[in-house]
């Protein structure tokens, strides 16, 4: 999983290319420590399906505006074409749920 700086994340946002999927994080979140590696097993199983990438949203302020980013973790998914519109997911139960909400998402 990549790290993104908030102006790398405002540009993949508006590029057409492979369906990307942006775990939404703070540091010291322990929440988020659980859901990040939940992510990085799906990541590995839907190797070569969808880019994945990380961000760390107190670096981010125009976009937790622009999107209403509301709370953390968070998984912002966008489809290849763009003009599908971005997705924002804030339930990070499990593994099978993660799954099948990107590829709702990036199929």
């Amino acid at each position: 999983m990549k790290e993104l700086s908030e102006q790398q994340l405002l540009e993949a946002i508006e590029q057409d290319g492979k369906a990307l999927t942006v775990f939404l994080y703070t540091p010291f979140c322990g929440t988020c420590k659980a859901a990040r590696r939940m992510l990085e097993i799906a990541e590995h199983m839907l190797a070569g399906e969808a880019e994945f990438a990380a961000a760390n949203v107190n670096m981010l302020p125009v976009l937790v505006n622009r999107y209403r980013i509301t709370s953390v973790p968070a998984l912002l998914t966008l489809p290849a074409v763009r003009s599908s519109g971005m997705k924002i997911y804030y339930r990070m139960v499990s593994v099978e749920q993660m799954l099948h909400y990107i590829r709702s998402v990036t199929s």
